[in-house]
């Protein structure tokens, strides 16, 4: 018989992470366990991890299914309904994908486990005044990031643009790619506008210009942009498959952003992935935040079914209190160093 349990970790930030959405400072997951009561001792691990005012379930909503999951675990797998509750289903999808393959965190053996190949990721600048910006790019570029991602849209645009130019002055496209985040912070009367601008400064692309839930503006976006445009928050909440194939072809972006614990899981994921490639979109994977528990399982998926672009992988350094584990970054590659050991939290 399936059994299972939960624990809350409140992540805290190492600095205030900046958003168009506000300040984070501290991020709540929850951590699922799962095993079979005849054999106790193999463990599926699963991460239920949630972004307020992001993620569409709330904690006590998140909690609420968990407490009902634990209850009975094959009857809620059978019956119940996750489709609005995307973080949810990625942690019991995770935590019975390493039950199945043994409870040691291997849930897609790869060369990426056996340490042999890293995963290419990008350099996270967080929104800031401009000299901290400033001080996190040329951070990042000597570690060897030759793609960096900004969160912009919180400061003022003119500063964030000559911040772009002074980086461009710097570093040529050829040394460092830049994509940037608006996370929604631009208005569609103004977007194409701040586009053009951008557009100037060889920026690869923009996540999110404009809120999600405006595809008319969108697509009139999509369609007139000087520099590619990848949906983000766009792909939230979006769970019927017809939904997700009109989505795709009335705005038609150039590039959508996978997020696990936003879209769906991973099989959704797959699906987002399918359903972009035939309609030739670019796509890359992005974790939402979540502690190494879930990059782990995001990361592994990715090697096997990601595109060859750099990926949105790097966020396991921002938490002070995040699980020790074999997720490494070297230089501007992900690696899973498989001699490290996991920090027991059962």
């Amino acid at each position: 018989m399936l059994k299972a349990k939960y624990i809350f970790r409140n992540l805290i930030f190492n600095f205030p992470g900046g958003t168009s959405r506000g300040v984070l400072t501290q991020k709540p997951s929850f951590y699922l366990f799962v095993w079979h009561d005849e054999n106790p001792d193999i463990i599926g691990t699963g991460e239920i991890s949630l972004i307020p005012k992001l993620s569409p379930e709330t904690i006590e909503q998140a909690e609420l299914l968990l407490q009902e999951f634990i209850k009975n675990p094959e009857y809620f797998i059978k019956n119940r309904d996750l489709s609005n509750s995307p973080a949810v289903k990625f942690g019991i999808e995770t935590a019975l994908t390493d039950l199945n393959k043994g409870g040691e965190k291997i849930l897609y053996p790869s060369d990426f486990t056996n340490g042999k190949k890293g995963i290419k990721i990008n350099g996270l600048i967080w929104m800031g005044d401009k000299q901290l910006m400033l001080n996190r790019i040329k951070e990042k570029v000597s570690q060897g990031f030759t793609c960096i991602k900004l969160k912009i849209g919180a400061i003022n645009f003119d500063d964030e643009i000559d911040l772009l130019k002074y980086i461009r002055k710097t570093f040529s496209p050829d040394d460092v790619e830049i994509r940037v985040d608006a996370n929604g912070a631009f208005t569609p009367e103004t977007a194409l506008l701040k586009l053009n601008t951008l557009s100037k400064l060889n920026i690869h692309s923009i996540e999110q210009p404009i809120k999600q839930g405006q595809w008319k503006h969108m697509e009139y976006i999509c369609r007139n942009t000087p520099l590619p445009v990848a949906l983000d928050e766009e792909l939230i909440g979006i769970s019927d498959t017809k939904q997700r194939i009109e989505l795709l072809k009335t705005i038609k972006p150039q590039y959508i952003i996978l997020k696990p614990s936003l879209t769906g899981g991973l099989q959704d994921t797959k699906e987002w992935s399918n359903l972009a490639e035939q309609n030739n979109i670019g796509r890359w994977v992005t974790s939402a935040l979540e502690s190494n528990i879930g990059l782990n399982a995001i990361a592994q998926w990715t090697f096997i079914n990601g595109s060859d672009m750099p990926q949105g992988l790097g966020t396991g350094q921002v938490f002070k209190n995040n699980i020790n584990s074999p997720l490494k970054i070297k230089g501007e590659e992900l690696w899973f160093n498989n001699t490290s050991k996991w920090e027991n939290i059962t």
